[in-house]
């Protein structure tokens, strides 16, 4: 893939590591790890790069804030190596994984518009007079399930209800109820136990319902980013295939 070194302008790793704030030890590394093409060699064996490499370097910069460095350095290095329709294999399993994560924060958006958090109009009370909670037979019939269900869920982790020390019973206090509604209209939405049970976890973790809207904000702004950050990358890709004449292969 290299031109001639007489004919094209030669460039050392200092000028190459200077404009992207790099090391010229990252950009050997680099070339080790087959993100860049094998570099020429000066009579007295120095390297002598070309605006190839130049091109090379770019895209990789470009490829990694949406691809991630390991994928990024995969998708040159199937390039370097002429193997094009793997790295276009490559960048199409970024930009699925990045319609899943949409349709990831998509489901939790719909699921938490459909809390409400006065309860459901018309449904009768949960909690039994002077308990502080609610049992799992009248919380079941809120949700339409089961209480075989409540238990499952249990189970997975997705509810963790405290047992009352006299009865025995389950007791679901205020915020077993919110994770309850939670993973009611994900699982409605085709949701997995197993998928349901981190996206519960956040909400607990965040305190609630309240401060998840501002981390669902973030997760929008990073999607989105990301989604920027994977154009920029393909343009600087598409930029380097038509320096090594493999564009349209």
């Amino acid at each position: 893939m290299g031109r001639n070194l007489q004919t094209a302008a030669r460039l050392r790793p200092v000028d190459l590591a200077r404009g992207h704030g790099l090391s010229t030890q990252a950009i050997r590394n680099y070339e080790e790890a087959g993100i860049l093409p094998a570099a020429g060699r000066t009579p007295h064996g120095y390297r002598v790069y070309t605006p190839q490499h130049a091109g090379a370097l770019r895209a990789f910069l470009a490829l990694v804030p949406g691809h991630g460095h390991q994928t990024a350095t995969s998708i040159m290095r199937a390039v370097n190596q002429g193997a094009v329709d793997e790295a276009f294999r490559l960048i199409d399993e970024s930009h699925a994984q990045l319609l899943v994560d949409r349709q990831t924060l998509q489901a939790v958006e719909k699921a938490l518009r459909g809390l409400d958090p006065a309860g459901v109009p018309g449904a009768e009370p949960t909690a039994m007079p002077g308990a502080e909670g609610t049992f799992i037979g009248p919380l079941a019939r809120k949700l339409g399930i089961r209480p075989a269900t409540l238990r499952k869920w249990e189970r997975a982790g997705l509810v963790r209800p405290r047992r009352d020390p006299q009865t025995g019973y389950r007791v679901y206090g205020e915020a077993d109820v919110r994770d309850a509604r939670l993973a009611h209209q994900l699982r409605r939405g085709g949701y997995l136990l197993e998928q349901i049970a981190p996206l519960t976890a956040q909400v607990r973790a965040a305190g609630g319902l309240e401060p998840l809207e501002a981390a669902l904000r973030d997760w929008h702004g990073r999607l989105s980013t990301r989604g920027r950050a994977l154009l920029t990358g393909a343009a600087e890709l598409e930029a380097y295939l038509r320096e090594c004449g493999t564009a349209g292969d």
